[in-house]
């Protein structure tokens, strides 16, 4: 089990990391890379469980960060999201105080933005020493300030009613942009 869920884990943080090291995306190696994670993470999820609560932690975080890389949905993504939720919740109590678990409190606070996952991950964070962090620790701690500070990536913004987007006199007043942007 755990060789599968650790693929998974890496083919998705792989397929969210495409393109940041400024090499070039092709749609076909996306598109297939897409297709593989979503099928990998659903297979894990209707398959296992894991025996020990790091095993079942690091299975959950695998599939949610996976269902989160991928595009595809079924329909029914939302739902597998949620059970996953639930699932992770009953394991964290059960967790050491650890990168395991500090990856997976920020997972779960990247999906429904509750203040004491971050806190509880944020007194994890300064246990460890700051002098000596690993290359994962630095990592993570990015991903949990950057959900921290873009809590939402999609926020919905008025335009100007006269000219609701500069170049598109149809456009709809209020329109999905990205914060970035």
């Amino acid at each position: 089990m755990n060789e599968h869920v650790s693929s998974l884990y890496v083919r998705a943080h792989e397929l969210l990391n495409l393109g940041m090291d400024g090499s070039p995306i092709y749609s076909d190696h996306f598109a297939r890379l897409n297709r593989e994670v979503y099928e990998q993470a659903l297979d894990l999820y209707n398959t296992l469980e894991g025996n020990t609560p790091e095993e079942e932690a690091e299975l959950c975080l695998s599939i949610l960060v996976a269902l989160n890389a991928t595009f595809y949905d079924n329909g029914r993504k939302q739902q597998y999201i949620q059970r996953l939720l639930d699932r992770c919740l009953n394991v964290l109590d059960k967790l050491p105080d650890s990168l395991l678990k500090v990856r997976l409190l920020t997972c779960c606070y990247g999906e429904v933005y509750e203040e004491k996952l971050a806190a509880e991950a944020h007194s994890i964070i300064n246990t460890w020493d700051m002098a000596s962090l690993t290359p994962e620790q630095k990592e993570i701690i990015g991903e949990l300030k950057n959900m921290e500070e873009n809590q939402y990536p999609f926020e919905i913004i008025e335009a100007h009613p006269t000219n609701p987007v500069e170049g598109c006199a149809d456009a709809n007043p209020k329109t999905m942009l990205p914060n970035d942007t």
